[in-house]
């Protein structure tokens, strides 16, 4: 493949897709928890929860291909497996979870995290003046605090 000459030295682009590659973890274990729980989901807060989080699983699942192809950009091939999103996320699989305010519990802290997530990635991208990652973390943190606002109001 032909050099790539993007105005970012190989190290600078590394360094951002070290974060993306977590950041790409963490939206893969929530995708797969929000699936999870969407199918699994029983109780009186089935009618509210079914069609939410079918909602919320895909648009991550949309997010995980806009971050995977950013990473791509960068010239760095993107985590793929089930064992690199456990050793990369922050995220940990919740198993036999039943009841519905403990699914909406687990969730509304993956959402949450993942908003952390970008936080912390972007002092790198910001230090290395990549806009397009930058505007790629804003897109994905407003995603999550609207969907992390909507768990928490099922809570209160």
């Amino acid at each position: 493949m032909k050099k790539m000459n993007i105005g970012m030295e190989e190290t600078v682009r590394r360094a951002v897709v070290e974060g993306l590659s977590r950041l790409l973890a963490d939206t893969y274990v929530l995708y797969l928890q929000t699936q999870n729980f969407h199918w699994n989901v029983t109780g009186t807060l089935f009618g509210i929860l079914h069609p939410m989080l079918e909602a919320q699983y895909t648009e991550l699942a949309g997010g995980v291909d806009v971050i995977a192809e950013r990473i791509r950009a960068l010239g760095f091939p993107a985590p793929a497996t089930f064992v690199e999103f456990t050793e990369l996320s922050s995220i940990k699989e919740a198993r036999g979870i039943t009841k519905a305010e403990n699914m909406i519990e687990i969730l509304l802290e993956g959402q949450e995290s993942i908003v952390r997530r970008t936080r912390d990635i972007l002092p790198i991208v910001n230090e290395y003046k990549d806009e397009s990652s930058a505007t790629l973390l804003a897109d994905r943190r407003l995603v999550h605090e609207k969907a992390a606002w909507m768990l928490r109001s099922l809570l209160s």
